[in-house]
This record gives structure tokens, sequence and C-alpha cells, in this order.
């Protein structure tokens, strides 16, 4: 884009130079972000323990409600509507540690106090 630009002459009035540029920014602070995020990777075998840790899947019933499947990932990896929190969220932080069996509260971004049953942990 911004070689195509430069060849449409003056580059001081040049809006699509100056758009080229400004996108070519971006998508090196995306790189750099995604360079850091690889070199701070620690690959997570699978967890197959007793307690809640990261990797865990988990099956968690909120009362009154049905039961819910989550994996604990980190946070650069949460998906919450692909059934993936983090560690870091108020639910993945709640349950951290526990095991099957523990009734879990905690309080939601929006201020509810929020209530849920451990019924499994693979």
């Amino acid at each position: 884009m911004i070689r195509d630009a430069k060849e449409d002459g003056d580059l001081r009035e040049n809006a699509a130079y100056d758009e080229a540029k400004e996108q070519q920014g971006f998508i090196e602070g995306r790189i750099q972000e995604l360079e850091d995020l690889l070199r701070r990777a620690t690959v997570i075998e699978s967890v197959h323990g007793e307690t809640v840790a990261l990797g865990s899947q988990v099956k968690v019933e909120e009362v009154g409600e049905g039961p819910e499947e989550f994996r604990i990932v980190g946070s650069a990896e949460a998906d919450p509507l692909g059934g993936q929190i983090s560690n870091a969220s108020p639910l993945g932080a709640a349950l951290m540690g526990r095991r099957a069996g523990d009734v879990v509260t905690y309080k939601a971004p929006n201020g509810a106090t929020m209530t849920f049953k451990l019924l499994e942990v693979r």
C-alpha cells in the first residue's frame, strides 16, 4: 500500500500514503504484541488432578440453573462463549484449587453475588 501510495506523487498531501503508514504502524505493533506473547508462553500439559488448575475441564452448576462446562485457560486464550474461561476471571479465580463437591461464591463484575457448585474436575 505504501509503495502504491508513493507512486501517486507528492507525499505531503497524500492521504493514501498517510493511511498506509498508519496501518503499517498498527500491524507492526500487533506483531510485537504477538511476539511477546509467544516469548512468555508456556505449554501446559493435560491436567488430571482432583483440584482445579490451568487446563482443567470443569463442570459447574449455578444454583437453580443447569450445569455448564468450562476449560480453565490463561487470559490470552479466554473465550467464555466457546467454553474457555480465564483463571483470572472472577469465576475462574474462585474455582482455582477447588475440588468436586465444593460450593464457590464470588462477586460478578456487575456486583451480583454468584454461587456455583463444582460438580466435576477433569
